[in-house]
């Protein structure tokens, strides 16, 4: 054994369960069990993106079908304290918001404790946030309290999830330095899966605890949080950090090639300054806006809009449904979230690919024009009741919501350099936080003025596209806007010189491999792969088999 590997294995003897110390991997430590870890949180903290599933049961919890004078003039505020009305989806949909509120806020402003304390500990302190903000919000389902699930699910819940989102990336680049879009590729590609496993799985647990005076919403919550949180910490535990000088076994690192529209570097401090840091925030807030309103509505937007076409019914409408109609086209509704889960995915891999042949800012031209024209497609397809046209449209708009998230990081390198990129990535992410109030409220309320008016059916959500088209429409511009900075933004090639010397400092002990991230996919790493690898098996059968009932 080398001085090195000694080093290495008395590395953590005297650290804390949780430290960052703990976690420097060992010699024979096998680099490909730290994907899976990763998956085994972002698959569940990706189930943010079905949680649509719960709207619909939700409002009918109390089942109080005729709503009393005093419901029907409930505001936001007395909405969240009311005990004896059936909660709007509009006022449940702010669950939704919080969500992605918090995880561009929490993204933000601990990204630079993660950095410190390590990934074990943020996923740790992820799961807690996350499956204990489900169980606050059962305990909001059985006393009937809004505010609680907002306060459990939506802002601790939320914390939850802006660690979790987080807590991967950077290991896996240090891990996969050799296929670094790869590797942050199969974390991303969780988040996005979540729903797929998720809302499926919601709504089978819900209609099995189902029964006189509960819609099962409680228990479901109860269910998947404890699910949830064994998953969660045996990712948390199985993340492992290389020591300093590490490097894949036979791998050096290749010679610079620049395909960047800049081979210069903006500072941190200085990003913000500039309006091409706005542009591209504004791109990235419109492109989700958008996507999001839909994802958040998914389900209840596919019921209310087809109703017993769904089952063979077609002249049968959503609120015409008896108690067994709904729980079946419930699950078809699961499945079609799932369907737009596997969309965001392949979105992630097709368009962050595809930038790479066409440029980043192409590929937004893309997402806008097509979006446009696929948003006020939407409505069409829906009037003329027209399943197969206004799924495919929705599928296609749910790849490009991925693919935006895939393409930013990328467009901020080329226009900011690589020096700060993840940090400029970090802050750029308040527009996905702001994007979680501005597209699910302009969904919810609009759906609620809208039913207000006596509209129900394919026209209850066609002038909501509409906006939605127009948001995008606003996003084209601001992509247009976006051009190469100035010199004075740059710095100086001794400032750049200067930082690169400090980090040359701070590796410039010993480097190879030291028997770490050896093994491939051996036997240990099939059955973590397994483990994760199952479970999203389990949710591409059920979407494929739900898209066979949507279309059959």
């Amino acid at each position: 054994m080398t001085t090195a590997e000694t080093d290495l294995s008395r590395e953590s003897v005297t650290s804390g369960l949780l430290d960052r110390e703990r976690i420097i991997a060992k010699p024979g430590f096998n680099r490909w069990l730290v994907p899976p870890a990763a998956l085994a949180i972002h698959l569940c903290i990706g189930m943010a993106y079905g949680f649509s599933v719960f709207w619909l049961p939700l409002s009918k919890a109390l089942g109080t079908s005729t709503p009393a004078a005093e419901c029907a003039s409930l505001n936001l505020l007395s909405a969240l304290v009311t005990t004896t009305c059936d909660w709007r989806v509009s006022d449940l949909g702010w669950i939704y918001t919080l969500f992605f509120v918090l995880l561009g806020s929490s993204a933000a402003i601990w990204g630079g404790w993660l950095e410190r304390v390590g990934p074990r500990k943020a996923g740790v302190v992820s799961a807690c946030c996350w499956c204990g903000g489900i169980l606050i919000a059962a305990i909001g389902v059985i006393f009937h309290q809004l505010w609680l699930m907002w306060a459990g699910a939506g802002m601790i819940g939320g914390i939850g999830l802006g660690l979790g989102y987080i807590s991967p990336v950077s290991t896996l680049i240090k891990w996969f330095p050799d296929r670094r879009g790869m590797a942050t590729g199969m974390a991303i590609m969780g988040f996005g899966g979540g729903a797929m496993i998720g809302a499926p799985l919601a709504n089978l647990l819900m209609t099995s605890f189902r029964g006189d005076g509960s819609v099962g919403v409680w228990q479901t919550f109860v269910v998947m949080a404890a699910i949830y949180f064994v998953f969660m910490m045996g990712g948390a535990f199985g993340y492992r950090l290389p020591p300093a000088g590490w490097r894949p076994e036979g791998w050096t690192p290749p010679a610079a090639k620049s395909t960047m529209i800049t081979t210069k570097h903006v500072h941190l401090r200085d990003a913000h300054k500039t309006k091409q840091f706005w542009l591209i925030w504004a791109v990235l807030c419109l492109n989700v806006s958008a996507g999001i309103g839909v994802i958040g509505m998914a389900s209840p937007m596919l019921q209310e809009i087809f109703g017993g076409a769904l089952i063979g019914l077609p002249d049968v409408k959503f609120a015409a449904l008896g108690k067994d109609q709904v729980a079946a086209v419930a699950a078809i509704a699961a499945g079609f979230a799932g369907l737009l889960s596997l969309f965001n995915i392949g979105g992630r891999f097709f368009w962050a690919s595809l930038s790479d042949k066409i440029g980043r800012k192409n590929t937004y031209y893309c997402f806008f024009i097509l979006g446009i024209s696929l948003y006020t497609l939407a409505p069409w397809a829906a009037g003329i009741h027209s399943k197969v046209l206004f799924v495919g449209a929705l599928c296609i708009i749910l790849s490009m919501y991925g693919g935006g998230f895939a393409t930013v990081p990328a467009y901020l390198a080329d226009i900011f350099g690589t020096q700060f990129v993840g940090a400029i990535h970090g802050r750029l992410l308040t527009a996905w936080a702001t994007a979680g109030i501005i597209g699910p409220v302009v969904v919810n309320y609009i759906r609620e003025a809208q039913k207000a008016a006596g509209v129900e059916g394919a026209q209850l959500y066609s002038f909501t596209m509409y906006i939605l088209a127009g948001m995008l429409a606003l996003g084209l511009i601001a992509n247009a806007l976006v051009k190469p900075l100035s010199d004075k933004w740059f710095m100086s090639d001794g400032e750049v010189a200067a930082l690169q010397a400090k980090s040359a400092a701070s590796n410039a002990g010993p480097a190879g491999s030291f028997g770490i991230g050896t093994g491939g996919l051996d036997a240990k790493a099939l059955i973590a792969w397994a483990i994760v690898g199952i479970p999203l098996l389990w949710g591409v059968w059920v979407t494929i088999k739900s898209t066979y009932a949507l279309f059959g």
